[in-house]
């Protein structure tokens, strides 16, 4: 069975950006591969962090997964926190030692964290070859990822190239794996940008969180244009055609399809629809995601996939420390 890896930061409440470009990717596949799930706390601390809030988010957002579709029971799922497990950290400095500094500057995420901090940590610069290791170390063929995150898999592609080229062959090359729907979803009140976790403004992102209210109020205000059509051009009409895109992931329709169905109408009944199946949706995944919060099992189900990962983790870094010559033969 091949193996399928993904992850998702700690950093805050998560956005149906997050489900559509990675959790209903790993609920889609999970049945075909053994999947890798873990939280990347490691991560998320290239940014300043809250350490209460962050211990809190990472069990949250194990239950989000969970009560989103994933399944902890399947013997081919694995579900871990990252820090619990240092061979990532290990690999990591490996490739840090084999990695160009240029091809780390140039990464877009990089670029436009960076610009919003002039005193940025070593570890924002190094994130790319941290995500490297956590792919590499699995020999993980498939890596669900939205188009942000695609240059990153690249360069865990181009590692493993080059490690296998230089060493011999150490890895199995990855292949990211972005959805047909629902790869960006847009910030609702700037749809030149991406949703984000993170953003200022209150009625930008939805979250799984939000209640039926708020996901409403969020979807009636969100920014579309002034011409009235309703066609799906994102270059043109990317407020119009964001709307398109979460219905469209939300609801299991196709792009066109969806077009079709709103096709004559005005922007007041696709938002309506929108929030409707948003409602749905997000409503049944808060009444899982609560209930799992309280049946206390998640600690158990953190412990197998942690004490799985070292196992696999261990056997790929002994084979990569001896390669490099570390240690003792």
């Amino acid at each position: 069975m091949d193996r399928l890896l993904t992850g998702l930061q700690p950093s805050g409440a998560l956005t149906i950006g997050n489900y559509c470009g990675g959790i209903s990717q790993i609920v889609n596949y999970q049945d075909k591969y053994e999947t890798f799930l873990f939280v990347p706390d490691m991560h998320a601390i290239t940014v300043p962090q809250d350490p209460e809030a962050l211990h809190r988010n990472i069990i949250n957002a194990i239950a989000m997964y969970i009560a989103c579709g994933v399944n902890p029971d399947l013997p081919n799922m694995h579900i871990y926190i990252q820090s619990e497990n240092l061979y990532h950290a290990n690999l990591s400095w490996i490739f840090e030692c084999h990695t160009p500094h240029g091809d780390l500057t140039r990464m877009h995420q990089f670029k436009a964290k960076s610009a919003k901090n002039e005193a940025f940590t070593e570890g924002l610069v190094t994130y790319p070859d941290l995500m490297a290791a956590d792919i590499l170390l699995y020999d993980a063929k498939y890596v669900p990822t939205g188009i942000d995150q695609k240059q990153h898999v690249e360069l865990a592609r181009n590692l493993a190239d080059r490690f296998n080229n230089r060493y011999g062959e150490l890895f199995v090359v990855p292949e990211p794996l972005i959805p047909v729907i629902g790869a960006k979803i847009r910030d609702l009140q700037n749809p030149e940008q991406k949703m984000s976790k993170s953003t200022d403004n209150p009625k930008a992102s939805v979250f799984l969180s939000d209640d039926e209210k708020v996901i409403r109020k969020k979807i009636m205000s969100a920014v579309t244009d002034s011409d009235g059509k309703i066609v799906f051009d994102e270059e043109n009409k990317p407020g119009v055609s964001n709307l398109l895109t979460i219905y469209s992931a939300f609801s299991g329709c196709t792009i066109e399809d969806s077009v079709a169905k709103f096709e004559g109408g005005g922007y007041g009944d696709l938002k309506k629809a929108v929030a409707e199946v948003l409602v749905e949706k997000l409503t049944a995944f808060q009444d899982k995601y609560n209930k799992i919060l309280e049946s206390g099992t998640i600690d158990e189900i953190l412990d197998a996939g942690r004490d799985y990962s070292i196992k696999i983790a261990a056997e790929k870094y002994e084979q990569v420390r001896r390669a490099v010559g570390f240690g003792r033969v």
